[in-house]
């Protein structure tokens, strides 16, 4: 007789095996360990850890794991394998959407034009330089490994920036001033810094067996930013400030169950844990994700909304009060005066930026002294340059579920035959149709035309003016597949999850704001089916600025993880936010958003007493091939990214990271690629010792340092009193001799010698 061993990485997962089977009346015979035991029975689960199953056809049994039978791999990498990679919150500075005609900011020659990549010849060699145009026409080629100094021009509205002249004083004295008005400005902020830092919460207690365990019963397998994400939030509750922060997670990227695991671990130091959500049908959507998440453990999760009676509602609140209800789900509503914890420790927010005003300062007194979690998937300008400066922490989310497809866009004048073969199309593979109009006085007027478009469809309409279970019905119909396509308003635009759901079509596009749209596109595609989105216009020449933009940036960002890009143009679109306040709009528009924000970050470090190593120019020029080849990345704004990329890291962890990273899209690069990263990791070392050239001529290489360098001057006479290899000329420029000008002992040599200059400090 054949018999099958299971082998389950936890109790959990056996638990679900054994409920499973029992369903087909199959006992299961659960061991401890040992195999040996486990044969003496048709069918039985241990517990282990194990890769793969196999059959033995010599003794007849099969081995199967939790893999085999749940899809699952338990192996995912830790942190420490990860290498607890912190992703940049630099995102502003990819080249990646970088144009021609595009305006840029030099931060020595001030605001060009982006002309492209040009190859050019320098004494002798081909090298590869950005070209940037001026006013009257003057050009700057930027050497491909400096591109540090540039970033795309962002301003605070509508402005076309006036180009710079080169030469003369005018971008100088326009960076004075605006450095001038982010002293002031970096003071109030660190006002606000210093209350959030003297605040005293709670230290959470480390994760326990239980928690494993709730990990342990995720079924899908964590991404690495996941993975990231929540150690910053485990590191943020155990210490004894309140946390902070913002998860920033494309649609569909696992955001809730990074703040499940917060939820829990609060729950593990029996404190009480409260969801806020925009409207009631995500509010509902979270309730039911919690209560199957937490459904094998002792975890009690409430709602309170209008879907609700006042009684049923009333007893919630009694739980809650009492503390019997673990965790609160709710919109605005768990903000009334009348809902009162036992012992709140932690607040999550999805979607921070759709609570009014009023909210937001009711959300400020829940804050007090708890922890705080922001979840979103497109955040507000403001949110992120609060996150970008330091006032907010900031986790992002950037790797795509195993198995996501991008999602096709197109943008369209508005066509009977287009929105009849999109439904056609989707309702031949089984799927479902979102079909969203915004205007309630005709939304049955248009799901009457779409029934008439495609009457072979089950057609409902929903808007947020319905009674309350009147819309809790058709939602859930839908939900469960009684109907083929949903005519709604855009309640359906946070965070409802309808897998069957993979054809968009949205009606008045343009009337909707970017965040909007792109909301509204991560209703779709959340499976591993491609999903197709259509955006519907009168016509391309009635469309006035900003809805031209936002309906180009929609349709161009429809890669995946495209949301911070997203986030970054709506800032460029709809301002810089409230944040930095109306007088600061000229400063940023006179050297655009990036540069102001660096401007302004560099600030609060140096009056936080932190040392900025970064402000340090380092030109470097050994006489090396320092290119992308053509044949390795063919395409040019990738090229122009990883130069970027490269030229910007802050640490040598991140470049090695990003050396991994390489190499993984791409495949082992070549020699002049190991070059250009050879460069950036000497750039990163003189930094810290205020080198502001390495220049090779033949076998000698000078150092220039600044003024206010680390190294004694002192030191350095001595040095070279006593080594030959080692000269000073009259201008204080350091020369040495290096044994070889190839490549890697060129290097070695280098590092060996900025060490050495380090040690004379």
């Amino acid at each position: 007789q054949e018999r099958a061993v299971f082998v389950m990485s936890s109790r959990v997962t056996e638990q679900r095996l054994i409920e499973i089977f029992s369903g087909y009346g199959v006992v299961i015979q659960t061991i401890g360990s040992g195999i040996g035991d486990a044969l003496k029975y048709p069918v039985s689960v241990l517990s282990g850890k194990l890769s793969e199953g196999f059959y033995s056809t010599g003794f007849k049994f099969h081995i199967l794991t939790q893999g085999n039978i749940f899809g699952e791999n338990r192996s995912s990498p830790s942190l420490a394998q990860t290498g607890g990679r912190k992703v940049s919150a630099k995102f502003f500075s990819s080249f990646r959407d970088l144009r021609p005609g595009d305006c840029v900011v030099h931060i020595d020659h001030g605001i060009g034009v982006f002309s492209g990549l040009r190859r050019i010849g320098v004494q002798g060699e081909v090298c590869e330089f950005v070209e940037l145009v001026y006013r009257d026409n003057d050009k700057v080629y930027v050497p491909i490994n400096r591109l540090d100094l540039i970033q795309k021009y962002s301003s605070a509205g509508e402005t076309k920036p006036r180009l710079n002249r080169l030469g003369g004083v005018a971008w100088e004295k326009i960076k004075s001033n605006v450095k001038k008005s982010t002293r002031r400005q970096a003071k109030d902020l660190l006002k606000l810094y210093a209350r959030r830092k003297m605040a005293k919460g709670h230290a959470f207690s480390p994760d326990d067996f239980m928690s494993r365990e709730f990990e342990e019963a995720f079924e899908y397998e964590e991404t690495r930013d996941q993975l990231t994400a929540i150690n910053d939030i485990k590191s943020d509750m155990e210490s004894d400030q309140p946390m902070d922060r913002l998860i920033c997670g494309d649609v569909g990227y696992g955001k809730t169950e990074v703040a499940m695991r917060a939820a829990f671990k609060t729950i593990r130091d029996s404190k009480q844990v409260a969801l806020l959500a925009p409207t009631t049908i995500l509010a509902f959507q979270h309730f039911r994700t919690f209560q199957d998440r937490f459904n094998e453990f002792p975890v009690r999760v409430g709602m309170v909304s209008r879907l609700q009676s006042s009684q049923q509602q009333k007893e919630i609140l009694k739980e809650t009060f009492q503390g019997r209800l673990d965790v609160l789900i709710g919109t605005h509503r768990i903000l009334s005066k009348d809902v009162h914890f036992r012992d709140l420790g932690l607040v999550i927010i999805d979607e921070e930026q759709r609570f009014g005003v009023i909210q937001k300062e009711k959300l400020k007194r829940l804050k007090a002294q708890v922890e705080v979690l922001a979840l979103s998937a497109t955040p507000i300008p403001r949110t992120l340059n609060m996150s970008l400066i330091g006032l907010r922490d900031l986790s992002f989310i950037q790797t795509p579920p195993r198995d996501r497809l991008a999602i096709q866009t197109m943008v369209v004048k508005f066509n009977r035959n287009i929105i009849r073969s999109a439904i056609d199309l989707e309702l031949k593979r089984k799927g479902q149709v979102l079909f969203v109009h915004n205007t309630i006085d005709t939304i049955h007027s248009v799901a009457r035309m779409v029934q008439e478009i495609f009457p072979q469809a089950r057609v409902v309409a929903a808007h947020g003016q319905m009674k309350a279970r009147e819309l809790e019905g058709v939602m859930l119909d839908f939900l469960n597949y009684h109907y083929d396509v949903l005519v709604a308003t855009t309640i359906v635009e946070n965070g409802l999850d309808i897998p069957r759901a993979n054809t968009l079509i949205v009606n008045r596009a343009d009337r909707f704001g970017l965040a909007q749209l792109y909301q509204l596109r991560g209703r779709v595609g959340r499976s591993n089916r491609r999903a197709y989105a259509y955006f519907l216009i009168p016509s391309e020449e009635t469309l006035r600025g900003d809805a031209r933009k936002r309906l180009s940036a929609i349709k161009e960002f429809s890669d995946l993880g495209a949301g911070f890009r997203l986030a970054a143009l709506d800032l460029e679109i709809r301002g810089a936010g409230n944040l930095l306040g109306g007088e600061q709009h000229g400063h940023i528009n006179a050297v655009g958003f990036e540069l102001y924000m660096r401007f302004l970050e560099q600030t609060i470090r140096e009056l936080k007493g932190e040392e900025l190593a970064e402000d340090v120019q380092t030109n470097i020029d050994l006489r090396m091939d320092i290119q992308v080849p053509e044949h390795y990345i063919n395409n040019s704004n990738l090229r122009l990214g990883l130069y970027k990329h490269i030229s910007s890291v802050s640490n040598e962890a991140e470049l090695d990271n990003l050396r991994e990273e390489i190499v993984d899209r791409f495949g082992q690069y070549p020699s002049s690629v190991v070059n250009l990263f050879e460069y950036a990791k000497l750039r990163l070392r003189a930094r810290q010792l205020r080198v502001t050239t390495i220049d090779r001529k033949g076998e000698k290489v000078f150092f220039k340092f600044r003024e206010d360098t680390p190294v004694s001057s002192r030191r350095i006479v001595e040095l070279i009193s006593g080594n030959n290899r080692f000269s000073l000329n009259p201008t204080g420029i350091l020369c040495a001799k290096v044994t070889s000008i190839e490549s890697p002992h060129l290097f070695d040599d280098l590092h060996a010698l900025l060490e050495q200059i380090a040690m004379l400090k």
